[in-house]
């Protein structure tokens, strides 16, 4: 198992050091979706919720979410962001709002915690936007698909 860089020699936490780094291409994409009852999804879809286009809002929220990433989580680097695209698709089998963000940067450390909280962050506005309608909303499986560049190269999920 690989040794936990988050932590140094005595436990406590601290932000890595990534100056030494190689500057690269580097990419990650990460996936989630949020289920919800059938009569919700159509009001997405449809267009009809009250807070207007939940789609196009939770997307916005979620390119703005990869960009805050350094501010949410402690130990995050920020980041020069090249590209971030949030993709939601309805999927009425499921009764789901799939999420696909993908994240670009050239620099010295990876970008795959600004993919999964672009998922999160549009996921969570999805939720917010029609919660008055179906409080039984998940959040569910919420991962990294795809990362490549710097030292470890590429990951692919399963």
């Amino acid at each position: 198992m690989a040794k936990l860089t988050h932590f140094d020699e005595s436990g406590a936490a601290h932000m890595v050091d990534v100056s030494d780094k190689d500057v690269t291409s580097r990419i990650a994409v990460a996936r989630g979706r949020i289920t919800m009852q059938p009569e919700t999804l159509a009001m997405i879809t449809e267009g009809t919720a009250k807070k207007g286009d939940v789609l196009g809002v939770a997307r916005l929220a979620g390119i703005m979410g990869a960009k805050k990433t350094s501010d949410l989580i402690p130990l995050c680097h920020p980041l020069p962001i090249a590209k971030v695209t949030v993709d939601l698709t309805p999927d009425a089998g499921s009764n789901s709002v799939l999420i696909e963000a993908t994240v670009k940067t050239t620099g010295q450390t990876g970008v795959e915690m600004e993919a999964l909280t672009a998922v999160n962050v549009a996921a969570l506005t999805v939720y917010d936007m029609v919660k008055a309608v179906d409080k039984s909303m998940q959040i569910m499986d919420v991962r990294v698909s795809l990362k490549d560049g710097g030292k470890s190269g590429r990951y692919e999920a399963e």
